[in-house]
């Protein structure tokens, strides 16, 4: 015997409608989980990692972005995107200045060598402290290693 299941059009009214009222839920369920997401995902890092290869090894990236498409991210994107982009800077600004911050003095601290003629090696060779500086400042070239 088949199994009877809603309709499509009644499983999505009903989770447009659910989803619309939920944001108080949403965020007593930020504020509830206090320390327990920071303990929680940490103890977790192994299992994510163990999941990520799976996933990699197993190609589901790369089939996840066949099948949805080309045409489907840029609608998504294109759609979602732009007011959320100038929201999530608006809102980043200060956790920015805080990192770049720590960047710009990294970068202040480096004492280039001499310019060499238009052209040269030796001008290119010109960033490589500043590289230097960042990796050993950060772990990683122009990152802070913090999000």
């Amino acid at each position: 015997m088949a199994i009877r299941t809603k309709s499509q059009d009644r499983v999505v009214a009903k989770y447009v409608a659910r989803a619309s009222v939920a944001q108080p839920e949403y965020i007593q369920g930020i504020n509830d989980a206090g320390n327990a997401w920071e303990q929680n995902a940490s103890a977790a890092n192994e299992t994510y990692k163990t999941a990520v290869i799976q996933a990699a090894n197993a190609g589901r990236y790369s089939q996840g972005i066949r099948e949805a498409g080309n045409s489907k991210w840029q609608s998504n994107a294109l759609q979602k995107g732009p007011a959320r982009f100038v929201e999530g800077v608006n809102l980043g600004q200060g956790e920015y200045a805080s990192q770049i911050a720590k960047v710009l003095t990294t970068i202040q601290g480096v004492t280039l060598p001499a310019r060499g003629p238009k052209g040269s090696p030796q001008n290119f060779q010109r960033i490589q402290p500043i590289g230097e500086a960042l990796r050993r400042a950060f772990g990683k070239a122009g990152g802070t290693g913090t999000r």
